[in-house]
Parts: C-alpha cells; sequence; structure tokens
C-alpha cells in the first residue's frame, strides 16, 4: 500500500523511515530509527528528488508508480550519490527508461562506480547557477563538495523558496507522521540528534560548509528538505546559525564535558569529586560521559557543544585505555578545534597515558590544554584533593573569562 504525504499541491514527499536498522553507516546507533527523504514534483515536468535505502525499495517503488500514474518520469535529481540515497537508482531507470539523470560531474563517475546502466545519454550536468525549468518551478543548483561527499549539490526552488539540501540540516530521527518542525520544541526534541547527525556525517568538513552558507545567504528560504529528518519551516534561522557556530569550530556553551574511562573506580572517583567542585563553584552545567559505556558519537557531539573538556583515563597495555583510545582517535579525526582541556591519567605502576592523550589533542587546532599534571596512581590520595582544586580553579576561571 502506498505511503506518501502531500507537502503542497505539486509537491509530494515519497520517503520511508527506517525503524529496524540499528547502526546508521554501520557506525551510530539511532535508536529511534532514521528517515529516507525523497520528493516528488508533478510539474509540467515530473520530478524526482533522490531515492531510498534498499532496505525500503518496496515502500518506496510503490509510492513512485502511485504518484506517477500513468505519467513518465522525466528527472531524477541526484543531489547525493551515497547508498542510503542512490540504491535504487538503477530500478528507477529499469522503470522509466527514457528519465534523465540531473546532477554534478563528480556523480556522473560515481554511477558508473555503483551502477552499469548507459549513464552518458541520459546525464544532464549541474555546476553552480544553472537552472532546470520544469514547468511553474525553476530550481537552481549549487555544488556543495564535501557536504559530505565531493559529488554533493543543493538546489534551490525560486516557486516555493525551499531548499533542497542534501545531507545538510539532516538529523538522526524517523518521520513520526508528522513532516515538518511546526509543533516542535526544536531545542528540546530535536537538536541534539540533528548536531549529533552534523558532527559524526559532517563535522570535519566545517570549511565545506562555510562554503555552502555562503552560496545559500542570499535566498529567501521558508522550508529546508533535507535527505534525513523532519522538513524545516519554523526554525531554519536557528538551525542554519548552529551550521554556522558548529562549522566555525565554536562552542555553542561554555560549560564542562567530563569524558572519563575507568576500570576499578579510582579515575571515575576522581572526576565525581571533580565535578562536585566545579558545581560549588558556579559551573552551570557539567555533562560526564563513561565512554566504555557511552558511544562516541554522543560525546563527539557534546564535545563540540561544550567549551570546556576534561578527558580522564587509564593507562592500558602502555597506552591509553581502549575506549578512551577510540574516543580520541575519533574526535581527532572530525577536527574539534578551540577547546580548553584538561588532561587526567591513571596508572598503577608505569602511567603513561597522559603523554599519549596529549600527543594525539595537540594536532588540533585551537585546543588549549589547560592542565595535565593530576597522575593518580590506582586511586585518589587525600594529598591530591589540592590538584583538584587547583584544576577546578582553573576551569572556572577559564569559563569566567
Amino acid at each position: 500500500m502506498k505511503d506518501v504525504r502531500k507537502i503542497s499541491d505539486d509537491i509530494t514527499y515519497v520517503g520511508v523511515s527506517d525503524r529496524k536498522l540499528a547502526l546508521f553507516e554501520s557506525a551510530y546507533p539511532i535508536p529511534e530509527g532514521i528517515s529516507y527523504n525523497s520528493y516528488f514534483v508533478n510539474d509540467e515536468k515530473t520530478v524526482l528528488f533522490d531515492t531510498v535505502d534498499k532496505a525500503c525499495s518496496l515502500q518506496f517503488l510503490e509510492n513512485i508508480e502511485y504518484v506517477l500514474g500513468s505519467k513518465e518520469l522525466d528527472y531524477i535529481v541526484v543531489l547525493h550519490m551515497e547508498p542510503d540515497h542512490c540504491a535504487l537508482l538503477s530500478d528507477i531507470v529499469k522503470m522509466y527508461p527514457n528519465v534523465k539523470i540531473v546532477c554534478t560531474a563528480k556523480t556522473v563517475a560515481l554511477i558508473k562506480q555503483f551502477f552499469n546502466f548507459d549513464t552518458e545519454s541520459r546525464t544532464i550536468v549541474m555546476k553552480d547557477g544553472d537552472t532546470l525549468n520544469t514547468g511553474v518551478h525553476e530550481f537552481v543548483f549549487y555544488t556543495a563538495p564535501m557536504v559530505h561527499w565531493p559529488e554533493v549539490m543543493v538546489a534551490y526552488d525560486k516557486k516555493d523558496k525551499t531548499l533542497y539540501s542534501a545531507d545538510a540540516f539532516g538529523s538522526f530521527k524517523p518521520i513520526n507522521g508528522i513532516l515538518d518542525d511546526t509543533y516542535l520544541d526544536f531545542e528540546n526534541e530535536y537538536l541534539d540528534e540533528a548536531r549529533r547527525y552534523y558532527t559524526n556525517i559532517v563535522g570535519k568538513y566545517g570549511p565545506q560548509v562555510q562554503m555552502l552558507l555562503k552560496k545559500v545567504s542570499g535566498f529567501d528560504i521558508n522550508a529546508i528538505y533535507p535527505l534525513h529528518g523532519l522538513i524545516i519551516k519554523n526554525n531554519i534561522s536557528k538551525f542554519i546559525d548552529k551550521y554556522d557556530k558548529w562549522s566555525r569550530y565554536e562552542s555553542e556553551e561554555k560549560n564542562v564535558l567530563i569524558a572519563y574511562s575507568s576500570v576499578y573506580g579510582g579515575t571515575e572517583n576522581a572526576v565525581n569529586i571533580l565535578a562536585g567542585k566545579l558545581a560549588d563553584k558556579g559551573a552551570k552545567k557539567i555533562k560526564m560521559y563513561n565512554v566504555s559505556h557511552t558511544h562516541h558519537s554522543y560525546v563527539l557531539a557534546d564535545a563540540f557543544k561544550y567549551s570546556h573538556i576534561v578527558f580522564a583515563t587509564t593507562t592500558y597495555n602502555n597506552g591509553i585505555f581502549e575506549s578512551m583510545e577510540q574516543l580520541l582517535h575519533n574526535i581527532s579525526a572530525h577536527n574539534l578545534q578551540n577547546k580548553k582541556v584538561v588532561l587526567i591519567q591513571n596508572g598503577s605502576w608505569a602511567p603513561t597515558c597522559g603523554n599519549a592523550m596529549k600527543t594525539i589533542l595537540q594536532g588540533l587546532k585551537g585546543v588549549e590544554i589547560l592542565d595535565e599534571s593530576l597522575c593518580i596512581h590506582s586511586s585518589l590520595k587525600e594529598e591530591q584533593m589540592a590538584d583538584l582544586e587547583r584544576i577546578s580553579d582553573s576551569i572556572i576561571k577559564s569559563i569566567n573569562e
């Protein structure tokens, strides 16, 4: 049975939500599931924006057959060639052999890598500022390389003043009946998963996101149609502001994130005491993660959010405890910048994790290590309470500055 939703008289949502998938890209937990968004334009010429993941093929193809009826599909716009959006491209070509594929030059090369059908006779290559007129709608295309693949483009509909944003402005969220953010508490119900999506999927490419924001800055945008998550109507300026801040690697809040791993409790005891001292001295928000229990994607998102980070861990196999090492390499790979950091190390006989943590973090632009002096030998001692006082004072002073 078809499952489509009218957005306007001639725009229909034909995407699907997948609540069976546990890990997005086999890497990121999505406990609620995720949507694969696709949009159909029923103009003088018919247009389909992207497809969906292969796992949802039956529902999607039924949706397409329903919205087209006896019509042919004139254009399929490929904003992004990643398989969760293009997996059914060959199916669409088989069903509608005269369809033209609208994409970038780099997309053409990727189509040839993924599929075996003839591309040369049916592709229309777009560059910055090129347009596609389908009747009453006129779409203007702009390339968005590395947001988050090199072939990505976005499209602006002059008639409806909508931005088809590809993987930009997406979220780790399914569609639960309501298509857009009209009735949404954006800050409390949506932003955390949108941030986690941005930081983990796009976060490395801040300069490229800045380029895209400049390209679309002159548009009057009434709605954003992303490839994942809700259509954005009521929170456009808020979301763009967040993207601007995230892509500049600016912290949203001057508060403290404490990320730790602890084998037998000694390190955990130390950071619990430190958190209490920070609270007593006026820290307004403190977020704590045991990184052995919490997936690194959540910690990375808050590492982008908060201005000050404490990393505390145990020496393990003469290096960093495994879960913390994975987190730090992940943070480094996503290009985190402009943070104030404190390092706490533990080691029963040969504490070496402090220097190893420092080596990873020193390569990140604008990361300042406020303190790296606390070294616990198995468990915190009474004489080291003065060190925690000093560290908490240093963090609070830096926050207040």
